[in-house]
């Protein structure tokens, strides 16, 4: 099927404040990649909290904030912080932060100041981590990531739609298990209480899942093949995903910062 470039249309513009979702998505996820790399083999606290400032303050300022973003940012990404750094300043190894300050004790246990350190820098360094991966993923859509691989980066169609294809299961098998569920309930199949009862009722959704799927993957076969899919070296898109100036600006911006926030706090020495 030709390309019909006249047909193809942009992608629904987003407001003027969240500039993020008028980014290329190919670009808000290789922006924050290189940062992402060395974080991760950072040890002290200033870098990732550096980075995991630098994040809320790019999605605050960029992205349309939705509950699921919001509840993220405001909750679930300080908690998880805080849990994963008291949980590694309780395991840190006592016999190589012995010769560090103890700030308390209680009865024979002692936490030093070098455990706090090891579980502080963890903690924020894997809160960093998922910061620096909401800059792409809290205002990218999967359709928009597939479309602008196969624009930008000419990845093969059939790949991309392909994985897109799988990728919109998901939501359809989560959709077909509650149905299944519901059905269960109805019919009096509760199978009881406890893990075990739990267990037993999971292997029993199995086989109406799998026949669920199959044949959602022969409807979705069938309508590929309609549409002549894989028939073409190319497709017409209905939404175009380009490269823009500002794309670029974005990802050298981002990249400068990352450089000189590493030069600033040196966390290799």
């Amino acid at each position: 099927m030709p390309q019909k470039a006249a047909r193809a249309t942009a992608a629904p513009a987003a407001p003027p404040r969240a500039f993020l979702h008028g980014i290329n998505p190919l670009a808000k996820v290789a922006a924050p990649l290189p940062a992402m790399v060395l974080v991760l083999f950072t040890r002290d606290i200033a870098t990732p909290l550096v980075f995991l400032l630098l994040s809320y303050a790019v999605v605050l300022a960029g992205a349309r904030l939705t509950r699921a973003t919001a509840t993220m940012l405001g909750v679930a990404l300080p908690v998880t912080v805080v849990a994963i750094g008291a949980g590694f300043t309780l395991w840190a190894d006592a016999s190589r932060v012995a010769d560090t300050p103890v700030l308390l004790e209680l009865g024979g246990w002692r936490l030093h100041a070098g455990a706090l350190e090891t579980g502080l820098a963890t903690g924020l360094r894997l809160g960093a981590l998922l910061a620096l991966a909401l800059v792409g993923g809290a205002t990218t859509e999967g359709p928009a990531l597939v479309r602008s691989a196969i624009r930008t980066l000419h990845l093969p169609y059939r790949v991309g739609y392909s994985a897109l294809a799988a990728y919109r299961f998901v939501p359809r098998f989560r959709h077909e298990l509650d149905v299944i569920r519901a059905a269960h309930r109805v019919r009096g199949h509760h199978g009881g209480r406890g893990p075990v009862s739990a267990l037993r009722r999971g292997f029993g959704y199995i086989v109406p899942l799998l026949a669920g799927a199959i044949r959602h993957a022969e409807r979705v076969a069938l309508a590929m093949d309609a549409r002549a899919f894989g028939a073409h070296p190319t497709r017409t898109e209905r939404h175009v995903v380009p490269w823009r100036p500002r794309d670029t600006v974005f990802l050298l911006l981002l990249w400068a910062v990352t450089a000189l926030l590493f030069t600033a706090t040196r966390p290799f020495g």
